[in-house]
């Protein structure tokens, strides 16, 4: 999500689990994928075997807590041609009926077109080393519209420059059509001085937009794994010595982008405004 080159995703492995298509990615024109991408053999939701640690559950009014909250505020994705222009305004971000709400809007501000909100908890010393890292959200829709719930390596803040921080991303969704229901986890990192990813894909027998869902990773010094609402579609081992990246602590962020290299822009089918709704974020560990 940081720096997204993608511009499509090969599936080499499809499957069906109950309701719930299965992908996994596979190689890029011009990425490298490496690690070892495996068949899910463990479908049950295991946070019992974790004590909570941090937790968010929006049980106030207003503005988004300054002390697990930060917003990002700019234009563009720093990277990603994304059309929204990031504020740290309620319109864009705020906390109500138990949920925060990111609203992206359509509208002129500051050169841009469009409006919403990035937050992030690095901040305050919010950053994590293994657990799992979970969130019950209702995704927004539409062509262009690209919501994501994932996690940065903090040495990002420290000098050390994309994607050797590494880059783990829970959720993300691309709008439109089809789009709508399907989800991606994906992990990045530097390999050779190049970025490199690799991930799956699962899609819901409805859209994603319809109900909230829980999404969720769990990581530890072997693999990563993720799960949609308890079952795991997707793991990746984590163990070459090129994926050092993982094996740092990582801070979470939330975001709605509107356009970008990724999902396109929006077209006259988009709706607006679109919001990502969320429920609470919490994170566990040994």
């Amino acid at each position: 999500m940081f720096l997204d080159l993608r511009k499509k995703i090969l599936f080499c492995t499809i499957g069906i689990m109950s309701v719930l298509t299965i992908a996994a990615c596979g190689d890029d024109k011009g990425i490298t994928t490496s690690g070892t991408d495996e068949v899910p053999v463990d479908t049950t939701d295991n946070s019992n075997k974790y004590d909570l640690v941090w937790s968010e559950d929006f049980n106030y009014e207003g503005y988004p807590d300054p002390d697990k909250w930060n917003f990002e505020i700019g234009a563009s994705g720093w990277g990603n041609n994304e059309l929204q222009y990031y504020t740290d305004r309620l319109e864009n971000a705020s906390v109500g009926d138990g949920v925060l709400t990111i609203t992206a809007r359509e509208e002129n501000y500051q050169g841009a077109n469009y409006t919403s909100a990035r937050m992030i908890t690095y901040e305050n010393g919010h950053y994590w080393q293994y657990g799992r890292v979970e969130a019950r959200i209702k995704l927004p829709e539409g062509q262009g519209i690209w919501p994501a719930f994932w996690m940065l390596g903090k040495n990002i803040f420290e000098g050390t420059t994309w994607p050797a921080t590494g880059e783990i991303d829970i959720l993300e969704m691309i709008g439109g059509g089809e789009n709508d229901s399907i989800l991606h986890g994906t992990a990045h990192w530097e390999e050779g001085g190049e970025h490199t990813y690799q991930g799956g894909s699962l899609t819901h027998s409805e859209k994603l937009s319809q109900d909230f869902h829980v999404y969720a990773i769990e990581w530890d010094d072997q693999q990563i794994k993720w799960f949609f609402d308890g079952e795991q579609y997707y793991s990746l081992s984590i163990q070459s010595s090129s994926m050092s990246e993982f094996d740092g602590p990582f801070f979470i962020l939330l975001n709605v982008a509107v356009g970008g290299r990724w999902p396109g822009n929006p077209d006259e089918t988009t709706q607006f405004p679109q919001t990502m709704e969320v429920d609470y974020v919490h994170v566990y560990q040994k």
